[in-house]
């Protein structure tokens, strides 16, 4: 993939304290997909409180609420994306426990960065796929079974809807090629 069509709908989160490493960290992939920067552990999970954020590049030591302190408040806020720790902190056993995706030692280059970055992506995009499949799967077979009237005034059904759309708009902006989502209308749901 080159650069202009990798990951330009990505949204990549690059959080350290040290902020002329979180800037050029952030210069490394801008131009590779949508950059925002954040100085400390707070400031990141506001950032990804107020908006769709796909990776995050996360720094371990930081002052105040630290890197692990931020990977561990989004696993309990069940965070739908991806993290990415990017440290000068060696790993120790005590990664096993940490509901991390990718483990980077700094310095790392450009490229390394990247395609990281674009790793994160493609498992991101896959999963979202996944669960949009499975989610319009139930959508689409409640509307062919009991037509579209029925359904439309049923809360759950509503909600269900829209969760769809919105895993299906963000499966769209990740993936590279959407064309499977185009395939799953293939399917006949109804009764026979």
């Amino acid at each position: 993939m080159s650069d202009t069509d990798a990951s330009a709908d990505l949204r990549a989160l690059v959080v350290d304290d040290e902020r002329e490493v979180a800037d050029a960290y952030a210069l490394r992939i801008r131009g590779f997909c949508d950059v925002e920067t954040a100085y400390s552990g707070t400031d990141a999970l506001s950032i990804i409180d107020d908006a769709d954020i796909d990776v995050v590049l996360l720094d371990r030591h930081m002052p105040g609420m630290s890197g692990d302190d931020v990977l561990a408040e989004l696993d309990d806020r069940g965070y739908y994306g991806r993290v990415i720790m990017v440290t000068a902190v060696d790993p120790g056993f005590d990664v096993l426990e940490m509901p991390f995706d990718d483990y980077l030692c700094k310095p790392v280059d450009r490229e390394d960065v990247r395609a990281a970055i674009d790793h994160q992506r493609q498992v991101l995009a896959y999963e979202t796929l996944g669960a949009y499949f499975s989610t319009e799967s139930k959508r689409a077979v409640l509307e062919a079974e009991m037509g579209p009237d029925a359904v439309q005034d049923h809360d759950g059904y509503s909600e269900l809807a829209d969760h769809a759309a919105r895993l299906e708009r963000r499966a769209r902006r990740l993936l590279a090629d959407d064309a499977l989502i185009d395939q799953f209308d293939q399917i006949g749901r109804e009764e026979l």
